[in-house]
């Protein structure tokens, strides 16, 4: 039976082979560490699984973070508070989004200001800090739709598997909401599409736009039926008013 070092060195290499490589060389650095014998049985433990365990929440943390497009965004939740610059109305709205129930309830956002009120730092703070628990896409809207119209036309099936994964994203950041009008009957049914389905199947969808609900139906081929449905879907649960204050 091995002991010591070589039970050191050969359980080093089963956790190596296991991909276990941060638990061994926590393990080595604990073996070779003052105090080693002493320590109990459940220190042990909690030394070895947390360093582990850490460093995989970091790496699935990276990983979300490149797939929402957010990786290495400065946005910070704690920033997008009431300042001499801005204020975020209703009152306290963001320290309630900050909890991310929105996102286990499924609930839509809609963050409405002018240009550069801070409504896409809002948003993007938020998708950062969703991609800790959860499955985040970050898009401009109008390179979606067309790029979703296009892909629909060249290649159904691929269209098909693409709304499939953007309805099973737990939560979709549609930045420049209607900042141009959409001219294309086929992207505004694609748009109503996965605001609708994404809707039915309680998955969360953040819109930031510049432009006042009420002149929504002016960027949607004047359809009024379809605007006011889009609107009822993406104003569903929060709307929020970023209001720029001028500065003296």
């Amino acid at each position: 039976m091995l002991t010591g070092k070589n039970l050191l060195n050969e359980l080093v290499d089963e956790l190596n082979e296991l991909k276990l490589s941060h638990m061994a060389a926590k393990l080595d650095s604990l073996y070779n560490a003052p105090g080693f014998l002493e320590m109990d049985h459940m220190t042990l433990l909690a030394e070895l699984i947390g360093d582990e365990y850490q460093k995989r929440l970091s790496k699935t943390l990276t990983n979300r973070l490149r797939t929402a497009k957010l990786i290495g965004s400065p946005e910070e939740l704690d920033k997008c508070i009431d300042s001499p610059e801005r204020e975020y109305m209703p009152s306290g709205i963001t320290h309630l989004l900050s909890s991310l129930d929105f996102i286990a309830k499924g609930y839509n956002v809609c963050i409405l200001g002018a240009s550069d009120a801070g409504k896409s730092y809002l948003a993007r703070a938020l998708g950062i800090k969703a991609c800790n628990g959860y499955s985040v896409r970050y898009f401009h809207s109008e390179e979606l739709l067309e790029s979703m119209a296009a892909l629909k036309q060249q290649d159904y099936k691929k269209f098909a598997s693409k709304m499939k994964q953007l309805l099973n994203t737990e939560l979709i950041i549609l930045d420049d909401f209607l900042l141009h009008t959409i001219t294309e009957e086929k992207e505004v049914k694609i748009l109503f599409e996965l605001l609708e389905k994404r809707n039915e199947q309680g998955r969360s969808t953040i819109v930031c736009s510049q432009r006042d609900p009420d002149h929504w139906t002016a960027m949607i081929l004047n359809d009024e039926v379809s605007a006011n449905s889009i609107l009822k879907r993406a104003t569903k649960h929060y709307t929020i008013m970023i209001k720029a204050k001028e500065t003296q």
